[in-house]
């Protein structure tokens, strides 16, 4: 068998590198819009059994859920390496933040807790690419992402503008809210590290399963919440317990991705397809919307083409120095 020319076989692997990284972008952006639906099943959940007590459904419907893909794809649910326990953390370490955004909720803007918490995620991302944190491979900061991140931040202290009226309450509000960013990188991380060992629907069920008690716990606990709401009648509307369904869906999903992106781009990309896809389903269910949110997505949305068109063009520039070179 004839072997095919070298500039034609590196040609052949660079168009499909390409289309594997587009791939990826696209699962994180596709992670994004899962979750802006998400909000709304949970969030329609919450209104009929209460914060906590919804919290735990969520979990309770993931968990069967992604047990049954697990077993249809013929996949085992729990590894027999013995990995370290800091891998199977994920799903008790989210609690938290669901915590952090449940005191911020009130106390500052929905528009400042999504800036914040993307400002969160900003920040741990880049530590994690530059470090290489939980063992993930580093993604130095590029001359070219400069652009993204000066965009990013630009459409956070613009949505920022929206926070009002600072008292000791909202400064607690406002460091919960960056933390419930740092949270969710780490814990998307740590799955994604776990998927490594046991595949990528398992790794959603373990982070539902060991997250389950810890939801029940403060069902059970928080003073406020009544636990009997749990066993009433089912709501007629069936759809608005499948939020766990979705969750699984944006674990799986992102355990995927994680590992082939920077954490940094898929942050972004992450944030664009919430905010907008959030924008389209307000003005569906004829909810208002923040027009600061959509003015700083706009940025950000920016920062993200800019990105990927000049690391488009300078990869395809190193790809012909290359060709020519040989």
């Amino acid at each position: 068998m004839q072997r095919a020319e070298p500039g034609l076989w590196q040609c052949y692997t660079y168009t499909v590198e390409k289309q594997e990284v587009l791939m990826f972008n696209f699962l994180a952006l596709l992670s994004g819009i899962v979750i802006a639906v998400m909000v709304v099943f949970n969030g329609d959940l919450t209104a009929v059994y209460g914060n906590y007590n919804a919290t735990f459904i969520i979990h309770l419907v993931g968990v069967i859920f992604a047990f049954f893909f697990s077993k249809i794809r013929g996949q085992k649910v729990f590894s027999r390496e013995k990995l370290p326990l800091w891998l199977y953390s994920a799903g008790a370490i989210g609690i938290f933040t669901t915590l952090f955004n449940n005191y911020s909720f009130g106390k500052i803007s929905l528009t400042g807790i999504l800036a914040l918490t993307l400002f969160g995620q900003t920040v741990f991302s880049l530590l994690i690419d530059n470090l290489g944190l939980f063992g993930m491979k580093k993604h130095p900061l590029r001359k070219s992402s400069l652009i993204g991140l000066l965009f990013s931040l630009a459409g956070i202290i613009f949505m920022l503008s929206d926070v009002a009226g600072v008292d000791s309450a909202a400064v607690v509000a406002i460091v919960f809210s960056f933390a419930a960013g740092c949270l969710t990188v780490i814990t998307r991380t740590i799955n994604a590290r776990l998927s490594g060992h046991i595949g990528a629907m398992p790794g959603s069920f373990i982070n539902h399963l060991v997250g389950l008690p810890f939801t029940l716990i403060l069902a059970l606990v928080m003073p406020a919440n009544d636990i009997t709401l749990l066993v009433k009648s089912p709501s007629p509307h069936a759809w608005v317990y499948f939020g766990g369904l979705l969750g699984v869906l944006v674990t799986y999903v992102l355990n995927i991705a994680v590992p082939k992106i920077s954490s940094f781009n898929l942050t972004l990309l992450a944030f664009v397809g919430q905010v907008f896809v959030g924008i389209v389903i307000d003005l569906i269910r004829k909810n208002d919307f923040s027009p600061v949110t959509f003015y700083g997505g706009i940025i950000v949305a920016a920062g993200i083409a800019l990105n990927m068109s000049i690391e488009y063009i300078q990869n395809l520039r190193k790809k012909a120095r290359t060709m020519k070179e040989e």
